[in-house]
């Protein structure tokens, strides 16, 4: 057998079941620009590896997975990113390995090697190699990641004991497409039975502002799960569909929880299914109609307390349109006293809002209440067809936050008349619940939050883009000044329009 050295992970294979498990496990920490070179002799089972990794990347169990022994190279363009799959074994020249074009597969996705010794280079500094042997009937692997590996890897290996001490031993892992979310999602699957595990550790500290404070400190985002596990708890004694927590471990950053589905609030196509976004305002109504309370709490002890949404939180989230998209592809620029004004001038618009007539009490607000965290749940009726996730920057603020993040929908063309009509059935459900309704504040507060949240969109996308590796995300640019076009119509906001004119 091989000798493992000191930064060597050794994995027992007994049987097909467990090299499909270690598969998976590695699957799930891959990434783009990621090297798995499989090692081993003839049938050691590197392409039984491959074959579960592939599938488990694509979510597709029955996936049919061929070997690349004659084709060379197979490529997979999977919805999570491009895996391409290469047998080496009958090529011998640095010339026939440089015509696979390797380098130009892994500037947008993973590549899987079987026989990387015929290799004479690096590709990438992001390495897992795994070598298969036989012993005794069955399999060892010898695992011995670079790079980022090693962190990578232990996380994945922690979330396999984690499922395994929660009753879901031998439970199938696929990961599941993300967001903009620093968070991590997974479809766990166990006989009949499927949850979703929440793979999100304690983010560190952002570097202090001027204030000492950092970004998510003041803007209130959650630093770990627990406020999550303790507003699912206390959104779910109220009756709105949270998702059912099975297990849980706070220190670790990991939940397992009921699996809504997949099915949400648009079509295939990604176009608005209007009587869903009916319903979810139908939610909205529900939430708002209650008292929430200012401290969460969840089975277990599990507390948290809601933030304000607060000026500061306000205005740091609007300043990412002042740092992020102006100036950038070509936009004005401004000064750093000009930046100061601008916020300013939102300052004084957020202070008339408060001051002015209140359409009803403070509520909840889940801050990210549209069609992405929006899930409609086969075989419930009512509201409970409607289930939300991601809630866990839950503030206590406005109702119109949430209608207009609903109605105004930062990845969903709606058009004017639809966003007109799914806050005339928010308005309507209002005043019927409570006479003393103020349609006029409502409509003020619906266009001066829509206008923060679109301007918050803009700089939060461009920064994706930019710096976050993620120009997909600039395909919303158009659809969100649109929006904030719309809203700076509203008188309550004329004192904005000049600094906006020249974005829109």
């Amino acid at each position: 057998m091989t000798e493992a050295g000191p930064d060597t992970l050794m994995v027992l294979l007994p049987d097909e079941a467990a090299t499909a498990r270690l598969a998976e496990d590695i699957a799930t920490a891959l990434l783009p620009g990621d090297i798995l070179a499989l090692t081993g002799d003839l049938g050691a089972g590197k392409s039984v590896l491959a074959r579960a990794a592939i599938r488990a990347l694509a979510g597709q169990p029955d996936l049919t997975v061929p070997s690349p022994t004659f084709a060379l190279r197979i490529d997979y363009p999977l919805d999570r990113f491009a895996v391409t799959h290469v047998d080496l074994y009958r090529l011998t020249g640095d010339r026939e390995i440089d015509e696979l074009g390797l380098e130009e597969a892994l500037e947008t996705g993973a590549i899987i090697i079987e026989w990387p010794d015929r290799l004479r280079r690096a590709l990438s500094a992001e390495r897992l190699e795994v070598v298969l042997e036989e012993e005794n009937g069955g399999r060892v692997a010898m695992l011995t990641p670079q790079g980022t590996w090693p962190d990578r890897l232990a996380r994945s290996r922690l979330i396999r004991t984690f499922l395994d001490g929660a009753d879901w031993q031998s439970a199938c892992r696929a990961p599941i497409i993300g967001d903009a979310s620093a968070k991590a999602f997974e479809r766990v699957t166990r006989e009949d039975h499927t949850a979703i595990l929440m793979n999100a550790p304690a983010k560190p500290e952002n570097a202090p502002l001027d204030d000492g404070r950092s970004y998510d400190a003041v803007a209130h985002r959650a630093g770990n799960v627990e406020p999550f596990i303790a507003i699912d708890g206390e959104l779910r004694r109220r009756g709105i569909h949270a998702p059912e927590i099975l297990a849980a471990d706070s220190g670790a950053g990991l939940v397992l929880l009921e699996d809504l589905g997949s099915e949400g609030i648009v079509d295939a196509g990604g176009r608005a299914i209007l009587p869903r976004y009916e319903a979810a305002i139908d939610l909205l109504l529900a939430i708002h109609g209650q008292d929430w309370p200012p401290v969460a709490h969840a089975t277990g002890g599990v507390r948290h307390s809601i933030p304000a949404y607060d000026h500061d939180a306000l205005l740091i989230e609007i300043s990412l349109f002042a740092d992020w998209f102006v100036g950038q592809a070509g936009r004005p620029a401004w000064s750093v006293a000009d930046r100061e004004r601008f916020l300013a001038a939102w300052k004084i618009v957020l202070e008339d809002l408060d001051a002015g007539p209140k359409p009803g009490p403070e509520t909840w607000v889940l801050r990210d209440f549209h069609s992405p965290n929006i899930l409609w749940v086969a075989g419930e009726a009512g509201l409970d067809r409607v289930g939300v996730i991601d809630f866990q920057d839950t503030l206590r603020g406005h109702a119109a936050y949430d209608v207009a993040s609903l109605a105004q929908d930062a990845r969903v063309d709606l058009t004017p008349d639809q966003e007109t009509a799914l806050k005339a059935r928010y308005m309507a459900g209002r005043a019927a619940a409570d006479p003393a309704f103020d349609a006029v504040a409502f409509e003020a507060a619906y266009a001066v939050f829509g206008a923060q949240r679109a301007s918050k969109i803009l700089g939060a996308f461009s920064r994706l883009a930019s710096v976050g590796g993620k120009p997909g995300y600039l395909r919303h640019i158009d659809r969100a000044t649109e929006v904030l076009k719309r809203n700076l119509s509203h008188p309550v906001l004329s004192p904005l329009r000049l600094w906006y004119a020249p974005f829109l």
